[in-house]
């Protein structure tokens, strides 16, 4: 094998991140859990919430109290429960569960009055589920996404009569995606057709400045240390077609309440949507951190919201980085020239990782395949002997546009990974700004990797 010296770049064109946030969970999110502490025995106590704010008929919220010692469900559990979403109260209600399962169904219905259905116990008339009749929850409680708040007491335990007092209140946040669409006009009068997605809590005041290319918006958000440390991510999605091109750039700037954004809390997404190019907001618990530290410089008085804030910018990074969809193996992967070429030789430098820790992963064999309109036009095998290596290709007249990098056969499994770029005709590299919009990467992993990646 010959030797290729590994070459590292300190530019870099566009990454794109696929999250698969929608199954994750966390304060916030679709559930939260608090800990109850009753004489020193402590009860795990969450509750999770569908996560979309749609009118489908199988709803449910789900609270369960769990024994931290044991992991069992804690029997015949009585809660007092106030659910309240934004600021109003919605229900206040005793609910007696067996089993430490509570399950309310949820029948979405136009009246705005919470309407509860089951049978009451004795004690403290609470609501209880029976082999006949389930409790139910009728009202248009969740005809909008946002925070929703879970006020939570714990009055009997073990026994059906074993009644514990003074255990104090606790407080879980939790989440249904609020989606909403918006028209605002361009810079020559015509329509875009723009939406958000907040895991969070709820999207108001969006506008699109024509004139300066911002988009800005606001979300609630309570800057208490307490209830920050109770959140592992903030995440919002803006969406917007692909041929609104006075907003397709190669990466922007964000910044929340005027301050600016890391590289890895606004990711782009083209690859999601055929259509439209998402830019993901990603916040995660170090980095609300350090807002509320940037903002204290400014003034210990902070807002009540998060007010965001995205601009077009030219500024260009490497490298690019995919996962395997197995998780195992991550590569980098940056070229030059920046702008390729037909008749141009074209440097590939790539380096193979672990998918959890990251490291280089000595002789690791590869096949290094290049595609477009999805037949394979080079393929060349290879070994990485320190974990990075390079491969050269020189595109040929006609073969332009949109174009494939797969690494297959990964240190001899079945895993591969593949990244997205633009060959451009022989006119400059402005043409990588125009055409960067085709470009995706294929990036499948699990909560825990996104986490550690982004916090890097």
């Amino acid at each position: 094998m010959k030797n290729k010296k590994l070459i590292i770049f300190s530019i870099s064109l566009i990454s794109f991140l696929i999250i698969p946030l929608e199954n994750s969970y966390g304060h916030g999110w679709g559930i939260d859990t608090t800990l109850i502490d009753i004489n020193g025995r402590k009860i795990s106590v969450s509750v999770e919430l569908p996560l979309y704010s749609d009118k489908s008929n199988d709803k449910v919220i789900s609270i369960n109290a769990i024994d931290e010692v044991t992991k069992e469900n804690v029997k015949n559990v009585t809660f007092l429960i106030g659910l309240f979403h934004e600021d109003k109260l919605i229900l206040r209600n005793y609910f007696f569960t067996p089993d430490g399962n509570l399950i309310i169904h949820v029948i979405p219905t136009e009246q705005g009055v919470a309407k509860i259905i089951a049978e009451k116990d004795s004690l403290f008339g609470a609501w209880y589920a029976t082999d006949s009749q389930p409790i139910q929850l009728e009202g248009n409680i969740f005809e909008s996404g946002g925070l929703f708040t879970f006020e939570i007491e714990i009055r009997t335990i073990d026994d059906p009569t074993n009644v514990v007092e003074d255990l104090g209140v606790y407080t879980v946040n939790v989440s249904m995606i609020e989606t909403n669409n918006y028209e605002k006009p361009n810079s020559n009068g015509n329509i875009i057709n723009f939406k958000t997605k907040s895991y969070f809590d709820k999207i108001s005041d969006f506008n699109y400045d024509s004139i300066n290319n911002l988009i800005t918006f606001k979300m609630p958000f309570n800057w208490n240390e307490k209830i920050i440390t109770h959140i592992p991510v903030v995440h919002v999605e803006l969406h917007f077609p692909k041929n609104f091109t006075n907003f397709l750039t190669p990466s922007y700037i964000g910044q929340i309440n005027g301050i600016n954004l890391f590289k890895s809390n606004v990711i782009i997404d083209d690859y999601t949507e055929e259509e439209e190019r998402i830019i993901h907001f990603v916040i995660l618990q170090d980095h609300l951190q350090y807002l509320k530290q940037e903002q204290k410089k400014k003034s210990d008085d902070l807002p009540n919201n998060m007010f965001f804030s995205l601009k077009t910018s030219d500024k260009i990074e490497f490298p690019m980085s995919a996962t395997t969809r197995d998780e195992k193996f991550q590569v980098d992967l940056s070229w030059a020239p920046i702008a390729i070429e037909p008749n141009t030789n074209t440097k590939f430098v790539f380096t193979i990782r672990d998918g959890n820790t990251g490291s280089p992963l000595r002789q690791s064999t590869y096949s290094f395949v290049i595609l477009q309109n999805n037949v394979e036009i080079y393929r060349t095998s290879g070994n990485a002997d320190d974990g990075g290596q390079f491969e050269d290709y020189t595109f040929k007249e006609g073969q332009t546009g949109p174009t494939v990098i797969r690494f297959e056969n990964i240190r001899g499994t079945n895993s591969s990974t593949e990244f997205g770029l633009v060959v451009v005709p022989e006119f400059g590299l402005f043409a990588v700004f125009v055409l960067a919009i085709s470009l995706f990467t294929i990036i499948i992993f699990n909560k825990q990797f996104f986490r550690s990646k982004l916090l890097n």
